[in-house]
């Protein structure tokens, strides 16, 4: 039996820092036809409204290191400002969008990071079975597109902060086995670039061997490198196809034109 389509879309913080990249973006998002899912970050604007309160914003490996402090900054950003405004400008394109955070439905439960080597703080960790595929299913099939934000929670009443790229990610994974899934992650470049300041030195494909071999090199750095290792974890766990490419080349997806193919 075919499986009906569904893309999993994240779009970056650059993106969301942007009023007129985001209002073309949510255009070109309304535009593509059948059942999606958006999951948005909004990295830049919890770090400004941390830096206007006198908090310090701490990132390790392009992750965000969460007290309680930022972790109250975070869920007012990702959870309140930033997924309403997102979701307002869809209904205003007519796509019938609902905001989400994990905890609501009980979508997505998690469990706290434990510390390692480094102490992440209140930071969410996705499992095999955190992703509640039948209430999203529910929404897909009556025509409601879920917009995520990057808070999670862990079934005891306490908010956690996820990182926006795992949630779609595992969102995908979980779906796959519903849907035939595409995962399509979008940002201001126009995919994985061999020179960041060169849009021409673009990597139309990479396998994981390739992958090892340009983060050695250096080409593949900082928020990249957990982007992309949720990108094979994708596709090694049932997701179609995943994608890399600029948010302003979103209406391309279905083309060759689209970003870099993460291949196995």
């Amino acid at each position: 039996m075919n499986k009906d389509k569904l893309r999993i879309i994240k779009i970056g913080g650059n993106i969301i820092d942007s009023p007129s990249l985001l209002t073309e973006f949510l255009s070109d998002f309304n535009a593509i036809e059948g059942k999606k899912i958006l999951v948005h970050g909004g990295g830049k604007i919890a770090t400004d409204f941390a830096s206007k309160m006198g908090i310090e914003a701490k990132m390790v490996e392009g992750r965000r290191i969460t007290d309680e402090a930022m972790l109250d900054i975070v869920t007012m950003v990702y959870a309140g400002l930033v997924n309403k405004k997102v979701v307002a400008q869809l209904q205003a394109t007519g796509c019938n969008a609902v905001g989400l955070s994990g905890a609501d439905a009980n979508s997505i439960r998690v469990i706290k990071r434990p510390v390692k080597s480094i102490d992440y703080g209140l930071v969410g960790d996705i499992q095999d079975d955190s992703v509640d595929t039948h209430t999203l299913s529910i929404f897909l099939e009556n025509g409601l597109v879920p917009v995520f934000s990057a808070i999670t929670h862990d079934g005891k009443g306490q908010l956690l902060n996820t990182n926006a790229d795992t949630i779609a990610s595992s969102i995908a994974t979980a779906l796959s086995t519903s849907y035939s899934v595409s995962l399509i992650y979008c940002f201001e470049k126009k995919g994985v670039l061999r020179d960041v300041n060169d849009e021409k030195s673009l990597v139309t494909e990479i396998k994981r061997e390739d992958f090892d071999n340009l983060q050695r090199e250096g080409v593949i750095a900082g928020g990249m490198i957990p982007k992309l290792h949720n990108a094979f974890d994708a596709i090694d766990k049932g997701v179609c196809e995943v994608l890399v490419g600029q948010a302003s080349d979103l209406k391309f997806v279905d083309s060759s034109q689209f970003g870099t193919r993460i291949i196995k």
